[in-house]
């Protein structure tokens, strides 16, 4: 087939063709390329709903046994569902719904409308007064964060609001999210002594507001037109309010004679947000599929700084993903320089400089097709796609310096230019294509990965499988072209150049592999030995961390922490921090987490006991000044401070937990604080805490039986009035513009917070208003105040930091002995899970490890198509580890840590030396196959494939080299550095040997395979 049709031969016999097409993907690819979407990471599925219930009046205990159990028994119907963690507290339970990871992204919605259904069928069956309610948005990243400071929330609030609408208008802007606003409302504090005094109860004044605040129509009347007929008297302020009536006693009472009314904030608030310690508002922008970062940014810019604000109040923008996306513009485009500069360096050097132009083209038309295909796939520029593209540098010219130089070795030896660009396919061609397929597959199990990360990093797979189709189809089609153009006259038509000082001592060195071929392949496998001895060595790492300059800085409270309390916690860290020279902004969410602004990034539950401070640094070593800082402040008692630096990918709350399993609660405090020692002890280990916390008081009311039933009542009827007394019980609202007014009927501060009082609160009874003393008597008891259970099963966990510097699994390595001793001795029922980031890493490798078999099974078929033997197929398969001896010399040598993106520049390591492993047995099988003896085959085909090899090898490791200071690729870049200085080494001297040990049987000549 070759010989009928010669794509090279074809290429250049077409020179306007060519050249038009040429012109047009450079073109077209440039046009594609600067127009793709820009985003900093891609998008990811998140597989987690959120089930909140809430049951006034409930304990921890009650939401745990009646409501929990129940939830998580009916949605484990649903087969999707992989994890179920739910916690309880007073009045309320959160279950968090975890999908399979492997579950397709494309079924998630038809899977959440399967948990709403069940919640729907499930509701009946919960205790009466139970409500449900499920929310799975969480996958938007609120990237352009603004923080509105002031003094007044409402007049914050009011400007946010014409701020989204401006932001709406903007090209490009998805969804505005407005946080932080403190709901006002009217308050009616009762005085107990004066309502009993008049025989009015709260429950009275609440139904009493009530009628007031409800909607009433008096219909309508038909004349020749209808005309509504509507009832006045509605509540519309606080005078309303105050002016109310209500039968007494002694005849009718105004709610101003027995109550106090108060229009102000909500008390407590449900949050708070402070931006540089001033009362905030944050207004996050999100932006929309397939939009541009760079532009985006640049106009939300301009439009805050034109935006007029009353005098006072000030916008600041906090966090802008821009900023974030043209730096990894920047950096693949100084990437690309480097590239272009390496090969052009490598080829002048070895091939002349007019050879070095022609394979520097193949960059940009590589790129040029990757870019028009990432187009029409939708795929943007963004960390991984962009980390693709740095990865293809160092691998698309491999094909273009081959090409090339078989063009220029046939010039050398006396051939004409055609013969020589027709000689690059017949000769080169499908061993190249076949090495870039199996390169290509070799990433297959990345983009085939049904997991959260596999679907992060799935676009490594794609970008760079298209790049490197593409860099084979400009080696076959476009470099013999420009070869036949551009390549100068060879200075003699002898190969003389083959005789030089290096192909000499080369010789010698294959000469003496061969003849100690048993010794080089025994020596090789014990180098293979000792480098998976050395990996044990290496650290252990799922993501890295980022090289963003944000802190995140979580503050824990004791279980039952008023929200006040937290932010006074949280006052101290702001006083502490603020005039800090490292700190460009601070942040704090109370109550709340922060926005979603960073995809990997996971907002805490809200909750009053917990705070988000959010702080960004001047620069990486002033956020490094900072964390130094919060880890040396002493801070009051029960306070819990989590630091922690953004990852680079998923990642766990906590990097290590320990999950301790069991029916009983008191069982699993006690376990959980044996783990909790052994993880203060281990080197490492920072913020060690648990989830549940100690126990704390709880008060009980003892209604008497008897009494309940001699006033005409029951205990549902007095705790409900009791809960409006000390909570509140909203009355109705009244309307303010777009929003509404609560009014909130409750007793005075003084009697809500003194539980002494609480007995002279009178208590509306079928019989009259008596007090809440003659009813029952209030007991104090301690429980636990929170509850979590994971799977149907009540679950406590400890859980940590890392120390700088400081992975994760180290630390669960460090921990391993004492907790295995611990499992050892647990009672039955009980056990230890480990969580965390290496929990998530082995979900992650299992997921790729999976199709494992079937990559092998693709690589043989390619190998058995090429190679046409089932033994020569099988050495190149064994050639993929030989990467691992420089691997680990490089990882030990640099210290850098093995992990996700480390395994990605495995893979592609093995697929490089693969490609170079078909091109020496092609070479030698083509030699042996046209009567060479074998010996002297393997001798030629090594020198002949030596410096494409080499010149490949040495352009893509220069071109690797700036990667290795990257946080991200760093590590990828140092497994691609040392494993192909090592692995090509091998290829050229172990490689030879083992074809030789294995076909050196004084068997008879074989007949040269066609190259098909």
């Amino acid at each position: 087939m070759m010989e009928r049709f010669n794509v090279s031969r074809w290429a250049v016999g077409h020179p306007a063709l060519v050249s038009f097409m040429m012109a047009c993907l450079f073109l077209a690819g440039g046009y594609a390329f600067f127009h793709l979407g820009r985003a900093e990471d891609p998008a990811f599925t998140l597989k987690n709903m959120v089930v909140s219930a809430q049951w006034p009046g409930a304990s921890a205990q009650q939401m745990q046994k009646q409501v929990a159990e129940p939830l998580e028994q009916g949605l484990r119907d649903v087969e999707a569902i992989d994890i179920l963690s739910t916690y309880c507290v007073s009045e309320a339970c959160v279950t968090q719904v975890f999908l399979k990871d492997d579950e397709r992204k494309d079924r998630v919605p038809v899977i959440w409308q399967q948990v709403r259904n069940k919640l729907s069928d499930l509701a009946p069956t919960l205790p009466s007064g139970v409500a449900l309610a499920a929310n799975d948005d969480y996958a938007d990243v609120y990237g352009y964060v603004f923080a509105l400071t002031g003094d007044e929330n409402a007049d914050l609030i009011k400007n946010a609001e014409y701020l989204k609408k401006i932001f709406q208008t903007i090209h490009g802007v998805g969804k505005v999210q407005i946080s932080g606003e403190v709901p006002r409302q009217i308050t009616v504090d009762i005085d107990p002594q004066q309502s009993a005094a008049r025989g009015i109860s709260l429950d009275q004044v609440a139904k009493a507001l009530q009628s007031r605040s409800a909607l009433a129509s008096g219909g309508s009347v038909n004349f020749k037109t209808v005309v509504p007929l509507n009832v006045s008297g509605a509540l519309d302020g606080v005078r309303s309010v105050e002016n109310t009536p209500i039968a007494g006693r002694s005849g009718i009472v105004r709610v101003r004679d027995i109550a106090q009314v108060n229009r102000d904030y909500a008390d407590p608030a449900p949050s708070l947000i402070r931006y540089g310690g001033k009362p905030a508002v944050v207004i996050a922008v999100a932006m929309a599929d397939g939009a541009d970062g760079l532009t985006l940014g640049k106009t939300l810019q301009k439009v805050a700084a034109s935006a007029e604000l009353p005098a006072g109040m000030m916008l600041t923008q906090v966090e802008d993903q821009s900023s974030v996306i043209r730096e990894a513009v920047n950096t693949f485009l100084i990437k690309f320089v480097v590239a272009l500069s390496v090969v052009l360096l490598v080829a002048f050097v070895s091939l002349g400089w007019k050879a070095g132009i022609i394979v520097a083209c193949s960059v940009p038309l590589t790129l040029s097709g990757v870019s028009l295909y990432m187009g029409m796939d939708h795929i943007g520029l963004d960390r991984i796609s962009l980390g693709a593209l740095i990865l293809s540098l160092g691998l698309l010219v491999d094909d273009a310096i081959i090409s090339i130089e078989a063009m220029v070795v046939q010039l050398e030896q006396g051939r004409s230019r055609e013969e020589a660009a027709s000689f690059a396919w017949s000769h080169t061609a499908f061993p190249m294509l076949t090495g870039t397929v199996l390169t290509v597959i070799s990433f297959l199990p990345v983009g085939l990965a049904q997991s959260t990360t596999g679907e992060y990093a799935g676009e490594i797979f794609w970008v760079s499988g298209a790049a490197l189709l593409f860099s084979w189809i400009v080696a076959v089609v476009f470099i013999p072209f420009l070869g036949v153009h551009l390549l100068p006259e060879p200075k003699s038509h002898m190969p003389v150049s083959y005789e030089r000082r290096v192909r000499t001592m080369l010789r010698l060195i294959l000469g003496t592999s061969l003849r100690y071929k048993k010794a080089v392949a025994g020596g090789t496998i014990a180098l293979l030995f000792l480098a998976c001895g050395g990996f044990l060595l290496v650290d252990q790492q799922f993501f890295p961390q980022s090289d963003r300059p944000e802190v995140i800085v979580d503050v824990a409270m004791p279980p039952g922490t008023a929200l006040e309390e937290t932010s006074g916690a949280v006052r101290i860290l702001e006083r502490r921090l603020t005039g800090s020279t490292s700190l460009r902004h601070m942040e704090a969410h109370i109550g709340d987490g922060a926005p979603r602004f960073y995809l990997p990034y996971a907002p805490a539950t809200p909750s009053v006991t917990h705070a988000t401070l959010l702080l960004v640094a001047q620069s990486l070593e002033a956020r490094e000044d900072l964390i130094r800082q919060i880890e040396a402040m002493s801070l009051p008692v029960g306070v819990h401070l989590h630091v922690q630096r953004l990852s680079l990918g998923p990642t766990a709350d906590f990097p290590v937990q320990y999950r301790i399993l069991g029916p009983d609660p008191e069982t699993l405090r006690a376990i959980s604080h044996e783990v909790d020692e052994i993880l203060r002890g281990t080197e490492g280990a920072v913020s060690v805490q648990a989830d549940w916390g100690n126990r704390t008081p709880s008060l009980t009311l003892d209604a008497d039986p008897e009494k309940l039933a001699y006033f005409q009542t029951d205990r549902v009827s007095v705790a409900a009035q009791l809960q409006a007394a000390i909570s509140g019980e909203v009355a109705g609202d009244i309307p303010d513009g777009h929003h509404h007014i609560a009014v909130m009927v409750r007793a005075p501060r003084p009697v809500r917070s003194d539980p002494g009082q609480w007995k002279s609160l009178p208590i509306t009874t079928g019989a009259s208003v008596v007090p809440l003393g003659q009813l029952g008597a209030i007991r104090v008891t301690t429980d636990f105040p929170i509850l979590w259970q994971r799977n149907g099963e009540l679950c406590m966990t400890v859980q940590s930091g890392v120390a700088t510097g400081v992975q994760p699994a180290t630390v669960v390595q460090r921990s391993a002995a004492a907790i295995e001793r611990l499992r050892s001795k647990l009672p039955a029922g009980y056990r230890i899970e480990t969580g965390g980031d290496v929990e998530l890493s082995s979900t992650a490798d299992d997921a790729i490890f999976a199709f494992l078999p079937l990559t092998g099974g693709l690589m043989l078929l390619v190998l058995m198509i090429q190679l046409q033997s089932f033994s020569r197929s099988l050495l190149v398969l064994f050639s993929a580890p030989l990467g691992l001896i420089g691997m680990v010399s490089g990882l030990l040598v640099t210290g850098a840590p093995f992990g996700f993106v480390a395994l990605l520049g495995l893979i592609a390591l093995a697929g490089m030396i693969m490609r170079n492993t078909i091109l020496l047995v092609d070479q030698i099988q083509f030699n042996h196959g046209n009567s060479v003896p074998l010996h002297d085959a393997i001798i030629e085909a090594t020198l002949t494939r030596a410096r494409p090899v080499c010149l490949t090898a040495v352009a893509a490791v220069l071109a690797f080299i700036p990667l290795s200071f990257n946080v991200f690729w760093g590590p990828m870049a140092i497994v691609m550095i040392g494993g192909l200085v090592g692995g090509t080494v091998l290829t050229l001297i172990a490689v030879p040997a083992f074809y030789a040990l294995l076909f050196d049987r004084n068997a008879p000549v074989q007949k040269a395979p066609a190259h098909v």
